[in-house]
């Protein structure tokens, strides 16, 4: 590919993002979860035959994948590269408006998908702490992953998680991957991907099925501040209890990317 090509190509993909039923479309998937296209029409609020045309393009450019099951069509992100784009353009588009109050919930914002890995208040303060006990080592200069130190390899094999066997998976292994709302990095790669599967699996956390919101569960508000040796600080939810009496009758926030 040429220089105008590139140039060409990065423009399309630019504007067909850009369009707003399509960025809703696109962040409702990055749960990891595929939706139908009547799913995702009720999602960007267009009819079905316009959702029908816009999962079109986003095919045609791959960004999204089609998956056929029989009478059945779903429709997913193409990879988790699209998620880290998107993921990275909430940034930009945060710090471009700084008088914008963010309206996010509480609940989202503490803990959500990053497609297949945990981002939001909780996945940076996991972050930090893992950085701190010298489990993940800061990538070298010019190298993009942490490294996992002996001490890591001991408390990821403690979870349940070979890390050996997932440094051999054709996929980033563990890398810094920017957080939109706290602007930090949370853990990204298959050992980020692999810690919240396991997270699910011990029923730390329990993951919406309409939106990308995670719940921390007691018996993971226990679990994670006795293995990570973390206080966790939590939204306050008597607040959002308050808001949403408030706010009774308003749209349902919880699907906002």
């Amino acid at each position: 590919m040429n220089a105008q090509q590139h140039d060409n190509a990065v423009s399309q993909v630019a504007a067909a993002i850009a369009e707003p039923a399509r960025t809703k479309m696109l962040c409702a998937l990055m749960d990891g979860h595929a939706r139908t296209s009547t799913e995702l029409a009720a999602i960007a609020d267009v009819s079905a035959s316009t959702a029908s045309a816009h999962l079109g393009k986003l095919k045609e450019l791959a960004l999204v994948r089609l998956h056929v099951q029989g009478r059945h069509r779903y429709y997913s992100l193409a990879d988790k590269r699209v998620a880290q784009a998107l993921e990275a353009l909430m940034v930009i588009g945060h710090d471009a408006t700084p008088e914008f109050s963010p309206r996010t919930p509480d609940r989202l914002q503490f803990a959500r998908t990053c497609y297949d890995h945990m981002a939001g208040t909780l996945a940076v303060q996991l972050h930090d702490r893992m950085l701190e006990a010298g489990w993940l080592q800061a990538p070298r200069e010019g190298a993009r992953e942490y490294v996992l130190s002996t001490a890591g390899e001991g408390f990821f094999a403690g979870l349940g998680i070979d890390a050996q066997a997932l440094a051999g998976l054709r996929r980033r292994f563990a890398c810094p991957c920017l957080d939109w709302s706290m602007r930090r990095p949370h853990l990204g790669g298959a050992l980020g991907a692999a810690l919240l599967q396991e997270a699910i699996r011990r029923q730390w956390l329990t993951q919406d099925l309409d939106s990308r919101a995670l719940g921390l569960t007691a018996l993971g508000r226990k679990e994670i501040a006795r293995r990570f040796a973390v206080q966790l600080v939590e939204p306050d939810t008597s607040k959002a209890r308050t808001a949403n009496a408030a706010g009774a009758g308003r749209p349902d926030l919880t699907r906002a990317p």
